[in-house]
């Protein structure tokens, strides 16, 4: 099935925003392009609902800004139950600290208000994408921490084989890797069992959806800012390779990132 094929899915939507005309907004933008809204008015509520009809929501448009429990809040809630679902985060406060705290607490998207039908839908279609092709990754992780060794790598391909072969040596060192495949082919977790297999098992592994960074953000969510460096930079955030440090930074659709930034990563590996 191709991409185009994938995105004409039929998809259940979870509003979760304070501001009854956004929701409105919202909700047409979604039944517009085909796919059923689920609303609700603030995060708890947002929950709530999630639960109720978990495995059936696909994509999550999340406010930031609502009384309750907020959107970051939401977020961390998510992480704290073992929801993994694609998250679109909007606000209309921009400031650069409430995007990076959105991102490093696993926001695939961000929307500035007013957003436009296609800004958000375009955003959609994107999650969905990244939804549908990881659904059985994700169905199938194990709930020890991402703790994946070589043997819980199976197949039969040649091909295959010898990336584990590879990989094994690779586990042995601390030298940067590079892992190259079409999306659903295992490359996370490839990653994961490199770091179970070498001195870094049990250290933290943190992930990063490249594509999914707004580019003017990039360098803040991976190399972190101090307090001050820029406008609206209130607070110091270190960055995505500090709490890494001492184990694994993977960093997914690296290709994604613009090319400038990408000549400073081979500087900083």
């Amino acid at each position: 099935m191709d991409d185009c094929q994938e995105l004409t899915v039929t998809a259940h939507i979870l509003v979760v925003d304070d501001d009854p005309v956004q929701r409105r907004l919202l909700k047409n933008a979604v039944e517009r392009h085909g796919h059923i809204p689920h609303l609700a008015e603030n995060g708890r509520a947002g929950l709530e609902l999630l639960k109720r009809r978990l495995g059936e929501i696909n994509v999550i448009v999340l406010d930031l800004v609502m009384p309750e429990m907020n959107g970051l809040g939401f977020l961390e809630a998510l992480h704290d139950l073992g929801i993994d679902l694609p998250v679109i985060v909007q606000t209309g406060q921009g400031g650069i600290d409430t995007v990076v705290q959105a991102m490093r607490a696993g926001a695939f998207d961000f929307v500035v208000k007013p957003v436009s039908p296609e800004r958000i839908a375009n955003s959609i279609a994107n999650a969905l994408k990244v939804d549908q092709r990881e659904a059985k990754a994700r169905a199938g992780r194990r709930s020890r921490a991402g703790a994946i060794g070589f043997d819980d790598i199976v197949s039969a391909s040649p091909s295959m084989l010898r990336v584990i072969e590879l990989a094994q040596r690779a586990a042995q060192s601390n030298i940067p890797v590079v892992l190259e495949g079409e999306s659903g082919v295992g490359k996370e977790l490839v990653a994961r069992a490199i770091q179970s297999g070498g001195d870094r098992a049990g250290r933290p592994f943190i992930t990063v959806n490249c594509g999914a960074i707004p580019h003017n953000l990039v360098e803040s969510i991976l190399f972190g800012h101090e307090k001050g460096a820029f406008t609206g930079a209130t607070e110091r955030h270190a960055g995505k390779f500090v709490d890494a440090d001492g184990g694994t930074l993977f960093l997914d659709e690296i290709g994604d990132l613009p090319l400038e930034v990408q000549v400073k990563l081979l500087r900083a590996v």
